[in-house]
């Protein structure tokens, strides 16, 4: 052919410096992502990124944590508390495989059609992005929410996504994890959390900052009620 002739015969497609640079870079971004997700299995996060930004965020003076202090393993966390939190945020948690897809149908047809702006994130979605991400959304972060929702779900049990999220997530301004939360607000360890106590913390998951105030108490007194009832029907594994 006549371009073999001025330019040479053409190049393999793996040859072709696009294609290195395209490989070289999906090959980076495996690593440097489930590196840490098949560490974080056996070895608990020391922090989160949204413990970094509400300590950038705050007053010096009111000495935000930065590391979480009072990790517990799950066998030592109350199990009304995992009852309680799995009634109020995700019932079909070990059952699906990270996604509740009728769920997440459901709150596109209520976003869609009503005022109301509902999510349908998973615990593990949850985990996911408290572990690995940032909390504002945006398509980008909503990608590898997904990514690493499939990955913690195909490289952890659903027992240690359930403690690490209990351990991670937060529960008041500058409250991180079930134990700094127990303590803080009953002043015992988490695993002595009674059914009244769990189901609170549980009522206060989706604006925790705001909702663990005083001047809330009605609207969380209303969920921590339905909490309770969903919990009489619930069933567990046993963990």
């Amino acid at each position: 052919m006549w371009w073999q002739k001025k330019y040479g015969p053409k190049k393999p497609i793996y040859r072709r410096w696009w294609f290195k640079w395209g490989f070289g870079f999906v090959l980076f971004f495996l690593v440097i992502t489930i590196l840490p997700v098949m560490l974080y299995s056996v070895i608990n996060p020391p922090s989160t990124p949204l413990m970094w930004i509400r300590w950038m965020e705050s007053d010096s003076a009111k000495h935000y944590p930065l590391f979480i202090k009072d990790w517990r393993r799950l066998n030592t966390i109350s199990p009304r508390l995992m009852r309680a939190v799995i009634s109020a945020e995700d019932q079909k948690f070990f059952m699906h495989n990270g996604f509740d897809w009728e769920a997440a149908a459901n709150a596109l047809e209520v976003n869609l059609t009503t005022n109301r702006k509902i999510g349908a994130s998973t615990i593990s979605m949850q985990t996911a992005r408290n572990v690995f991400l940032w909390q504002k959304r945006n398509w980008l972060r909503k990608g590898l929410e997904a990514y690493f929702t499939f990955l913690i779900e195909a490289l952890w049990s659903k027992e240690r996504i359930l403690e690490v999220y209990l351990n991670v997530i937060e529960w008041g301004d500058g409250v991180f994890g079930c134990e700094h939360a127990s303590q803080k607000y009953f002043h015992h360890s988490a695993r002595w959390i009674t059914k009244i106590e769990a189901a609170w913390m549980a009522a206060i998951l989706p604006n925790p900052r705001a909702w663990s105030k005083d001047k809330y108490r009605f609207r969380v007194q209303k969920r921590q009620t339905r909490i309770l009832l969903s919990m009489r029907k619930m069933k567990l594994p046993a963990i």
